[in-house]
Formats: C-alpha cells, structure tokens, sequence
C-alpha cells in the first residue's frame, strides 16, 4: 500500500443500524477507510470482519451487493439519464424490468425525487437533485450497509441543510449501517452517533461531538475542535436603536 493510503494500527468496530462518521483533515485517511470496508484496497496487514467473516473469504461480487457505496459529488455516468444511471446494477445482474421500475418509483418517494425527472441527464438537475440520484443508486440493492464518501459537499448552504436534516430521517427509518465520511463537524454531529477523528492514518479520539469538545483526548483534537468552533461563529447584526 501507498503511503498516500497508510494507516497505522486501526482498530475501529462499527455497531450494526448506526451512522457512523469519519472527519479530519485531507489526507488523514478517512476515505481509506471506506475503500478497505468496499474491498477496493486490501489491507497489508490485519483484515476487515463483516458480520464476524473476513471479507477475503467473502465471493467479491456477493459482498458488494452488501454495500451500497456513494462516492464524492455522487459520481453519476454524464452519458446516462437518471433512470439508467440508478438502475445500472439491477440490470446487469439482469433483475426482472417489471421489478426495476416498481423498485425505482419507491427509490423516488424515498429521497423525494420526482419521477419525471428520471428521462432527464445529471447536467439537466440541480447539485442536490444530483445527490439525491447518486443515494437513490447506492439504495438500489437495498443494502444493509451505505458508505458516503463526502456526500453532501460542494452544494450551497441552504440545500445542504436540508438534506441533512432529509439523510437524518432516512437514515433513523431505513435503520441501515452507515459510514460517512465528512470535512464537516457540524455535519457529522447532525448525522452521525458516532464521530471518528483521525489524523494522519491514526484514530486519535472517537466518541460523541461532546466527549471531543469537554474530554480531548490529544492536543490536534483540541486544535481540530477550537477551529471549528472558530469558523462556525455566527455573525449577528447589532439591532437598531429604534428609540433614536
């Protein structure tokens, strides 16, 4: 494994129907993480246990439908309407067309999409019509178990809220293993029970957004938490003296 990859001595257990979230700085191997779950890295040392079995015992193409995997900006094909691009597991593992289109109408009312925007191509949606597809795709096999590699970046603040608060709620009602990774403490606070700070290939606390704030167990986590307090400070307009 490539240094850009490396991880040092990690030991993370990830409890079944809980989000968990992986934040840190670039670089320090949150996404690493969720190509080692995804079976696209193996691990040079140690193994990877789903349900109790390591996952090189597993048949490749039968633990992948176990995951749903949703990659940065949502990764959806440009040459491909929307239908196509969510559908495009399902029918090369050649599902019956009759159980596709009831399995995509559901995926539509699920993430709040509407169905006459299928026929239309990732370039003709908005950047959160665009996620809402990409999840609509990572859903498609009803996978016990989602992977969100940045789900929710470079969208607006406002549609990010929202979807959110949207992922919030679908996770809590599908009750499926999730694993996020996310620059955003905010974020991860908002989705997640558990939070997973790393740096530099090594788990340096996990916890609650709290146990980080009044319980650091490092120096970098006190660093981490004070600049995201710093760039999360609300700027309030002094109200007008309406006496004078």
């Amino acid at each position: 494994m490539s240094e850009d990859f490396e991880l040092k001595n990690i030991t993370l257990t990830i409890p079944q129907g809980t989000t968990t979230a992986l934040i840190g700085s670039s670089g320090s191997g949150k996404s690493t993480i969720l190509r080692l779950i995804s079976g696209l890295l193996a691990p040079d040392q140690g193994s990877i246990l789903f349900s109790g079995q390591n996952i090189e015992q597993i048949e490749p193409s039968l633990y992948r439908r176990q995951l749903g995997f949703m990659v940065q900006q949502g990764g959806l094909f440009p040459h491909l309407n929307i239908a196509e691009n969510v559908l495009i597991v399902g029918r090369y593992l050649k599902f019956d067309p009759a159980m596709l289109q009831a399995r995509l109408e559901v995926l539509c009312q699920l993430v709040a999409l509407p169905v006459r925007l299928m026929q239309r191509y990732p370039l003709q949606l908005s950047g959160g019509q665009r996620q809402r597809a990409a999840l609509m795709r990572a859903l498609m096999l009803d996978p016990p178990v989602l992977l969100l590699d940045e789900p929710l970046g470079a969208l607006d603040p406002i549609v990010r809220s929202d979807l959110q608060q949207e992922l919030k709620e679908l996770f809590a009602r599908l009750n499926k293993t999730v694993v996020l990774v996310t620059h955003d403490l905010n974020e991860a606070d908002r989705l997640a029970g558990h939070l997973v700070l790393m740096d530099q290939g090594r788990i340096v606390q996990d916890g609650t957004l709290q146990a980080l704030i009044h319980q650091p167990a490092t120096r970098y986590v006190e660093r981490f938490v004070a600049a995201w307090r710093q760039t999360s400070v609300t700027c309030v307009a002094p109200t007008p003296d309406l006496a004078s």
